[in-house]
């Protein structure tokens, strides 16, 4: 089955064409600046090589349309027609709790997304772009729903409710949802693949650390608490994202600076985390670069950036009455070598051990990392969401 993944923002929509069969995927690319003048789609050719063809000022549905004129392209396509698409799975980002499972699109449930609109208001109406696009070219073809917030709908109601007025959570929905639930799902099932281990009978802490970054702690194969809150915000330091931060700081701001919401929002979104404390850049490969050469405003981020790490693997593995094992996965947790051994060289006392001459050499690459006598097992897993919505996708048509 050929599924097309797509994954719309409110200016880009990335795409990957995946054959079930096999779990290859056939081609891959995004659109960029959607809505401007100087839109764009980048892509990898058939040669693997990438490619860049500049769109123009192009909207949602255009850039649908180049996806697919890019996929059935003579020269350059995988598939000689849209036919060949047999489905759409999409990441959708805020299910809230309506959904705690992948879905087939409905008119219904097109419906519920809508509602969630005011608690995603960046992303869901973007993700509603990507769906009526293909309604429009592709009439007919099956579309399903994968939404971020859906793994972590399990969690006990004590990890989910916020210490507010409880009308605040009746009527208006307040509560921590998380995210990356469909990374954090991929990586706990794919390690103990890898082991070769029941997840039913593992306590697993997935860290998926990147330019946006949570933790979430796996119990049993079912997530009961994560660092992400009603936004994704909150918890871990970020790349531009503040994290967890006193609330009374910033109503202290907000009447000291005399900042708007929309003022407040972009310095807790944008100018925050890594970017706002070094002043130097959100690339983590820029910080690492700045501390070597001695910047210690760049040494003081990443001492941030790794304490906060540590610190929720400790609350969790101390929630969950221990942990088996710890996933570093996401851009930085993949990459960043000297990141993982320092967040793992204190948690020594819950008899974590990892081999740092294996770990300086592991880039994005499924390894386990801990040493033989680690007492906890420490490995590195690269996410695939797009694989695991083209799955979720191929199950449920399957099923029609």
């Amino acid at each position: 089955m050929k599924i097309l993944v797509l994954n719309c923002g409110s200016s880009s929509a990335k795409y990957k064409l995946i054959d079930t069969d096999g779990e290859k995927v056939l081609a891959e690319g995004g659109v960029e600046k959607i809505g401007l003048k100087d839109g764009f789609i980048k892509y990898k050719k058939r040669d693997g090589s990438k490619a860049v063809l500049e769109l123009g000022h192009i909207n949602h549905q255009g850039a649908v349309e180049a996806i697919l004129a890019r996929l059935t392209d003579p020269e350059e396509g995988c598939i000689r027609d849209y036919k060949e698409i047999d489905a759409v799975g999409h990441r959708l980002v805020h299910g809230g709790e309506k959904f705690s499972e992948s879905v087939l699109v409905t008119e219904d449930v097109k419906d519920k997304v809508r509602e969630c609109y005011a608690l995603a208001p960046l992303h869901n109406p973007a993700n509603m772009t990507g769906i009526e696009a293909i309604e429009a070219i592709l009439p007919g073809v099956p579309q399903v729903g994968v939404f971020d917030t859906a793994f972590h709908q399990t969690m006990p109601a004590k990890s989910y409710m916020y210490a507010l007025p409880y009308k605040f959570y009746k009527e208006d929905g307040v509560r921590r949802y998380g995210f990356h639930g469909t990374s954090h799902r991929y990586v706990s099932q794919r390690v103990c693949e890898m082991l070769g281990v029941d997840i039913r009978d593992k306590k697993i802490i997935t860290c998926h650390i990147g330019n946006g970054a949570s933790i979430t702690a796996v119990d049993g194969g079912k997530s009961v608490d994560t660092s992400m809150g009603l936004t994704p915000t909150e918890g871990l330091m970020m790349g531009t994202r503040v994290g967890d931060v006193d609330p009374g700081a910033l109503v202290y701001l907000m009447e000291r600076r005399h900042l708007n919401p929309e003022q407040l929002q972009k310095v807790i979104q944008k100018e925050s985390g890594m970017l706002g404390v070094t002043e130097i850049s959100n690339d983590m490969r820029e910080i690492e670069a700045a501390v070597n050469a001695g910047n210690e405003r760049a040494r003081l981020g990443l001492e941030m950036y790794e304490q906060r790490i540590i610190k929720y693997i400790g609350a969790y593995a101390a929630e969950m009455g221990g942990v088996d094992i710890i996933v570093f996965t996401g851009g930085v947790g993949e990459n960043q070598t000297g990141l993982r051994a320092d967040v793992c060289r204190p948690l020594a006392f819950m008899g974590v051990e990892i081999n740092e001459q294996l770990n300086a050499g592991i880039r994005g690459t499924e390894t386990v990392i801990s040493t033989p006598a680690s007492k906890v097992i420490v490995a590195v897993v690269p996410t695939d969401e797009e694989l695991t919505i083209a799955r979720d996708t191929r199950d449920i048509v399957n099923k029609l």
